[in-house]
């Protein structure tokens, strides 16, 4: 699998996720964000984390009028899959590439931690090896991680199969982490090619660092 993870000024999370596909095998490039394509032959665009502009304005809002992301947007509506990790979530939602926006957190405070996330959704490229009602164990690390959605927004997210994951106990029940709507830690778009969470699975995959459980999540694309 071919895996281009876009760079932004402030993003500090692409070697991270560069370390982790190529753990698990697959080949990566890292594009920088004033390029205007992405490339041949990719099989899958990550977004990382980090707090590109330095979260100016608003989290995400100004790497979406980069020029490498109207290539992504074009790679996308002919089917491409993208992943956007916490800063990349909120990117995405900038963008108008996934529903709803990220807002600071409840408690107006940076979290990071350990967090237990239940899968709401597995019917898709990104938690297939997961079990739906599984729950992982994945760090987080945000200010602006609380999502946001209007009533109506919400109804189709859960008619579609959208949501992705929820923040939990290690029971699997929801928990308020950021504030976020029905605990959301993560969704996808209708046709399920764009994915978007907050919490960090390239993070999650050695023991020594605490959780393996990220590997599945990652391992959901190469099927």
């Amino acid at each position: 699998m071919n895996v281009a993870i876009l760079r932004f000024l402030g993003t500090n999370c692409e070697f991270d996720t560069q370390y982790a596909f190529e753990k698990l095998g697959h080949k990566t490039q890292i594009i920088w964000h004033e390029e205007h394509s992405i490339g041949e032959d990719i099989d899958l665009v990550v977004i990382p984390g980090g707090f590109s502009y330095g979260d100016y304005l608003r989290s995400g809002s100004i790497a979406r009028f980069s020029p490498i992301m109207k290539s992504v947007k074009v790679y996308a509506e002919n089917g491409g899959k993208v992943l956007g990790i916490c800063n990349g979530f909120q990117i995405l939602t900038e963008a108008g590439m996934l529903d709803g926006a990220l807002k600071r957190n409840n408690n107006l405070h940076f979290i990071s931690k350990y967090q237990h996330l239940s899968v709401v959704n597995n019917d898709n490229a990104f938690l297939n090896k997961c079990e739906k009602g599984e729950v992982l164990n994945i760090p987080i690390a945000h200010a602006d991680g609380n999502f946001y959605i209007d009533d109506d927004g919400f109804k189709e997210l859960e008619e579609n199969n959208q949501i992705l994951l929820r923040y939990s106990d290690k029971s699997g029940n929801p928990v308020v982490v950021n504030g976020s709507v029905t605990s959301i830690a993560g969704i996808c778009n209708k046709e399920k090619n764009i994915f978007g969470l907050m919490p960090h699975p390239e993070r999650a995959l050695e023991s020594i660092l605490g959780s393996i459980d990220g590997i599945k999540m990652l391992q959901g694309f190469e099927a």
